[in-house]
């Protein structure tokens, strides 16, 4: 062991010993039994919670182990400090249960394109909310969102609203055959009051989150639904033919006789580079079968040799066939693409 430099040979120098560092416990905090709460807003560092065992709504903070951007809306997480919700009180969280599904997107656009973030946790069901006109509707975008679903492991509903303004046959007629559950509606700011029955009754009992670009109504149906939600509703660019963007984070309401509805921010992009590219098909149930007749290991990619999605012998295999490719393509190139 060679000996310790102390800046001087004179014998007559003592030094004491250093105090060791005691090294860190691994060990962590047990929050097995601490109570649980489930995330219905976040807003600016400040986690909104409903208690599970007595509904009290807290205010919480989260631990400093716990990462950024790690709480999402639908979370279950465990709770500690002042849990009674009274004014000027913080709870805090410590800890993120494990989540049964997690809806996830890809950012593709600025500084963050290639950042994957979870969305909404806990969620079943995935209403792809879109209008038939202002805004017109892009499949793409459905397409997108329907791949989102199946990855997340949630069911998928299409939700087609302000048919009071234009025909949605054209788009029943394309995705009737995935056998999707399809409603229609007249959500619309012209519209008034819509009736919203059927697709109350799909959400009852469920944890449902809606997605869809600005403008196509979901905060109007939030309102319909939940009349004290008093979400604000905005209007479509007569220029640009875009909604303009009002809900400006996610938000959780619950539904009366059961059931959770989560509103989001509406979405001009939604990035899947997360999605392996043998999954894409899974939001093309159309095209799985014929899929089955390409040689193995094909990526059907456009010429790519013997691919069976070029023998598409009408016009709505062709749209779905343009779809599926402009989507394995964004998602290897990663360059903004708007649906």
């Amino acid at each position: 062991m060679s000996r310790r430099d102390i800046g001087t040979d004179d014998p007559r120098v003592r030094v004491r010993p250093g105090k060791g560092s005691r090294p860190r416990t691994k060990r962590r905090p047990d929050y097995s039994n601490a109570p649980r709460a489930q995330v219905y807003r976040v807003d600016r560092g400040r986690y909104h919670v409903t208690m599970v065992d007595d509904g009290t709504r807290v205010i919480a903070v989260k631990a400093r182990e716990l990462p950024h951007g790690s709480i999402v809306v639908g979370d279950i997480v465990a709770m500690t400090g002042d849990l009674s919700g009274r004014k000027d009180t913080l709870g805090r969280i410590v800890e993120v249960d494990e989540r049964s599904t997690a809806l996830r997107r890809t950012a593709e656009e600025s500084e963050a394109a290639g950042t994957e973030r979870v969305i909404v946790a806990n969620a079943d069901q995935l209403v792809i909310v879109t209008a038939v006109a202002q805004p017109e509707p892009r499949p793409g975008m459905i397409d997108r969102i329907l791949v989102a679903a199946y990855d997340a492991g949630m069911k998928p509903i299409l939700l087609l609203t302000k048919n009071d303004l234009a025909d949605p046959d054209d788009l029943l007629a394309l995705y009737e055959p995935l056998e999707l559950e399809i409603y229609t509606s007249a959500i619309s700011e012209e519209a008034g009051e819509a009736d919203v029955a059927d697709i109350a009754a799909a959400l009852q009992g469920h944890v449902s989150v809606l997605v869809g670009h600005s403008g196509v109504g979901k905060s109007t149906l939030i309102n319909e639904l939940v009349p004290e939600a008093e979400r604000e509703t905005g209007g479509v660019n007569e220029v640009t033919g875009r909604g303009r963007h009002t809900s400006t984070s996610a938000m959780a309401f619950a539904l009366e006789g059961g059931g959770v509805v989560i509103d989001t921010p509406g979405v001009r992009t939604f990035g899947l580079a997360h999605v392996e590219p043998e999954d894409l098909l899974r939001g093309f149930s159309d095209l799985q079968e014929v899929a089955e007749e390409c040689p193995r290991g094909c990526p059907h990619e456009a010429g790519a040799l013997d691919c069976a999605f070029d023998e598409a012998d009408d016009e709505r295999l062709e749209a779905r066939v343009e779809s599926f490719r402009r989507l394995l393509h964004s998602r290897t190139s990663m360059e903004p693409h708007w649906a």
